[in-house]
């Protein structure tokens, strides 16, 4: 807030004419040399007026009249000092948003900017989700028999397709028979989803069914990957005999390793990025970084590693800079689901047989943020730790509320938008980000 003024007035004390808080307040009213006119954050700029001086620079001069109100402004102001022209965030015919690019809370603000409601997105793929092994059962069940596992593969999949947004559909668990397997994969197949994963069953077994049923139903285009873990990856595109639409609509599928680690570290590097490419991201693939090993790592002489880690950034990576560090989650076995637990980068090593050294640059694909994963006081920097030091470390008493609701009330305090003579862009902003946090 302040005071609308002509700049070359200068310091002084002068009349306050009006008062232009939202909306046509002012309209009428020349701000003229010798004049003033108390303005808001957001309020139009009177005519006349070519500078605003903050209320911090200013002092209100007592007066017993209502309509004599003087000011007297402190400081010496120049032409333009805090006013915004019309159209400086947004020029005229400027494009706001193109085809392709991902609608965040950023975007979303922009589209109640210029008065957009609706605009056209692609759609969340239709993925569909399908255990087969005949040592799966429910994770429901109590008591497992000699040779059952619970199915931890299905469970997760679905969840980690949920995270993208994508509608699930769970075609449960079916046991190692191939006419079963084909009843439902074509039960599949007509209900219009867009993507098939399947785990387990894509191996070179007896019982493996999988592979022969999709190469009947349509191109199976690979099914063994050199890389560890994941080996027994197999990628398919199916032709529904008779689609519901009536169009001639490809199904995408996706045979995932029957071990957990393999089967999600495969649905982060084949099936997310696909996700993505079918949602409309102009670049679907997961990010990288360069980090420095903790500790010396040996590499497989005949594949290709991606290798399960938490990565931090820390203020001296090991080379006397600041940079990202990563460390192993352990023993790497492609059926032990501890190690992806805490994990948030897969690194990328190379077939090699050989000792990677401790201190050593390497590639990880990053497919988790950092936010559940604390940091170490190397992480952080001096300048901030320093402020920290000598005062009182203040008590945190953690309430136990897991499992609540947390209800989030927002309001938006200003007079354009209560007046309707501006959007309210919080709001929508605001929404997005709550939701992307729940």
């Amino acid at each position: 807030d302040g005071y609308a003024v002509v700049a070359s007035d200068g310091p002084g004390e002068y009349p306050i004419i009006t008062e232009s808080r939202a909306g046509n307040d002012g309209v009428d009213v020349t701000v003229t040399p010798g004049t003033v006119a108390y303005v808001t954050t957001g309020g139009p700029i009177p005519e006349g007026a070519d500078a605003v001086v903050q209320v911090e620079d200013t002092e209100l001069i007592p007066s017993g009249s209502i309509e004599g109100k003087r000011v007297r402004i402190l400081t010496q102001t120049s032409k333009g000092a805090d006013i915004r022209p019309v159209g400086c965030d947004i020029e005229k015919d400027a494009v706001v948003l193109k085809s392709g690019e991902r609608l965040g809370a950023a975007e979303i603000g922009l589209l109640a900017t210029v008065g957009l409601m609706i605009v056209k997105v692609y759609p969340s793929p239709t993925i569909a989700v399908l255990s087969t092994g005949d040592e799966l059962v429910e994770p429901t069940t109590g008591y497992l028999s000699r040779g059952q596992i619970r199915d931890s593969n299905r469970a997760m999949i679905l969840a980690a397709a949920a995270q993208q947004k994508c509608k699930v559909v769970d075609l449960g668990i079916v046991r190692d028979d191939e006419e079963k397997i084909e009843r439902i994969l074509d039960s599949a197949f007509s209900a219009g989803v867009d993507i098939l994963i399947t785990s387990g069953g894509v191996s070179m077994g007896d019982r493996d069914f999988v592979k022969p049923l999709l190469e009947k139903r349509g191109k199976v285009y690979f099914h063994k990957v050199r890389m560890k873990p994941g080996k027994p990856l197999m990628f398919a595109e199916i032709i529904p005999e008779s689609p519901k639409d009536g169009t001639e609509n490809k199904i995408l599928a996706f045979g995932l390793p029957g071990n957990p680690v393999s089967c999600l570290v495969c649905f982060h590097l084949f099936v997310l990025p696909t996700i993505r490419l079918l949602a409309g991201w102009a670049n679907p693939h997961l990010p990288r970084v360069h980090v420095r090993l903790k500790r010396s790592i040996k590499t497989d002489p005949v594949r290709p590693e991606f290798h399960r880690a938490i990565i931090r950034w820390e203020v001296n990576d090991g080379s006397g800079v600041p940079g990202f560090v990563a460390e192993s989650t352990g023993h790497q076995m492609s059926s032990r689901l501890l190690s992806m637990k805490s994990a948030n980068a897969l690194l990328e090593l190379p077939a090699s047989g050989s000792v990677i050294s401790a201190g050593t640059s390497v590639t990880a694909i990053v497919f988790s943020d950092f936010s559940s994963f604390s940091l170490n006081k190397s992480s952080v920097s001096p300048e901030l730790s320093c402020a920290t030091q000598g005062g009182a470390t203040p008590e945190v008493t953690a309430d136990d509320s897991r499992g609540s609701e947390f209800r989030v009330a927002l309001l938006t305090v200003s007079d354009t938008v209560a007046s309707g003579a501006g959007p309210d862009r919080r709001y929508s902003n605001f929404c997005y980000l709550l939701d992307h946090s729940s």
